[in-house]
């Protein structure tokens, strides 16, 4: 009995031992990466094969906890940040630069930022239900001209990334007559929501002819459950380009490994798993190997972006000018 004893004892040391020899990367994410239904459980899969490591995902807040909790971060890696906090990202010191060569991107925009490196990218579009609209907007300003009728659902850009680049699409088309536009859009809005997956819940439930969300949303219905019935009007004022972005931390105990995902994340191994698993454009995999879905999907010719310093000189003024035309 005691030969046995010891006999495990020394096995769950040695398992400790062997445990503790492996090292972790701690990747902050959001929830949806993070998903079952997320790319995040097979890319932990896919890379541990090959860094004789362990990866852990740690979903929630990105930017505010990192933050909050400033050098002291547990994290190595940040995945799912965008253009419009990169400043404030920046400024705070606590990101490295990724080392990573950016010529396999294939975005629709030239990429040199040093520290955020781009993971997949889609813009924001108003997205409809062909079988409640027959003929949709063909432009912005056919939109802000369609009847009071014309139901839609969109999100606070005080609370939402999308309702944020929402009010930067139109201060970009608009500009200082963005409030004006703002007024002749708030009667056709029946309800503003906090996020993202309200408004296309209550849209998909046909509480709204039109929800704003992105040109990519179409390929999931397409794909998942072989409806084309569901479409993005294409504005030839052209879209707003959202990028998501990940970054190393400067203050990582892992640093080798931490590089080594950052360099997994633009091969055609990680790029391969974004369309179906985020439901975005890859940012370093041509067209012609995208899924068959995202083959049909009708995308904008003309691209719109701000730089972030210029995002976060307008983001006042244009969550102002919404606001303001939404009160009335």
């Amino acid at each position: 009995m005691k030969s046995l004893a010891f006999t495990v004892a020394a096995g769950c040391l040695s398992a400790g031992l062997a445990l503790a020899e492996t090292p972790v990367l701690t990747v902050y994410a959001p929830d949806y990466f993070v998903s079952e239904w997320g790319p995040g459980p097979r890319i932990e899969e896919l890379f541990e094969s090959h860094c004789d490591c362990d990866l852990q995902f740690k979903p929630g807040d990105l930017l505010p906890r990192i933050l909050l909790e400033g050098d002291r971060t547990e994290a190595d890696v940040v995945i799912g940040l965008n253009t419009d906090v990169t400043k404030k990202a920046r400024e705070s010191g606590l990101f490295a630069e990724h080392g990573v060569d950016l010529s396999p991107l294939t975005l629709p925009i030239d990429w040199t930022d040093e520290v955020f490196l781009p993971f997949n990218y889609g813009h924001t579009a108003f997205v409809y239900d062909s079988t409640r609209v027959d003929a949709p907007p063909a432009s912005f300003d056919a939109l802000l001209e369609a009847p009071d009728d014309l139901r839609l659902v969109i999100q606070d850009p005080r609370t939402s990334i999308s309702g944020l680049a929402l009010v930067l699409w139109v201060q970009s088309v608009y500009g200082d007559e963005a409030q004006a536009a703002w007024e002749k859009l708030a009667p056709k809005i029946v309800t503003v929501t906090k996020g993202w997956s309200e408004s296309y819940g209550l849209f998909t439930d046909g509480e709204a002819d039109m929800v704003l969300s992105y040109t990519t949303s179409p390929a999931y219905h397409i794909i998942a459950e072989e409806d084309e019935t569901k479409k993005a009007a294409i504005f030839p004022e052209g879209h707003y380009f959202m990028v998501e972005l990940a970054a190393r931390l400067a203050t990582s105990d892992q640093p080798e490994l931490a590089g080594a995902f950052m360099e997994f994340i633009l091969s055609e191994d990680f790029q391969g798993m974004i369309a179906t698993g985020n439901w975005s454009i890859p940012a370093a995999l041509d067209s012609n190997k995208w899924p068959d879905g995202f083959q049909k999907l009708d995308l904008p010719e003309n691209v719109l972006f701000y730089s972030e310093d210029e995002a976060a000189a307008l983001r006042g003024e244009a969550i102002e000018a919404w606001r303001r035309a939404l009160s009335q």
